[in-house]
């Protein structure tokens, strides 16, 4: 007998579980949907002011050249030696 009261008390408890999810689940993922936005806001918020700032010079030409490398330096790092295999 106390068998059959285990089973039944976890046949309801399963029961009570999906019909407490189907009821909860759209709520619950609304607020992690929500909450992921305004991390993501948070987070990457300057991006947009930046590509609005790129918006208004619409047209303009910026061309940024990188300052070019002179070597100052000339050392000899070593010779070539070429060996001949001798047979």
């Amino acid at each position: 007998m106390a068998f059959l009261k285990t089973l039944l008390i976890i046949i309801l408890c399963y029961y009570l579980f999906k019909i407490l999810a189907k009821l909860f689940a759209p709520k619950i993922i609304n607020y992690a949907a929500k909450k992921t936005e305004a991390h993501f806001k948070e987070k990457f918020g300057d991006f947009a002011n930046q590509n609005t700032t790129q918006e208004e010079q619409v047209g303009d030409v910026i061309i940024e050249k990188r300052p070019t490398k002179k070597r100052t330096t000339s050392e000899k790092v070593g010779d070539y030696i070429d060996f001949e295999e001798i047979d």
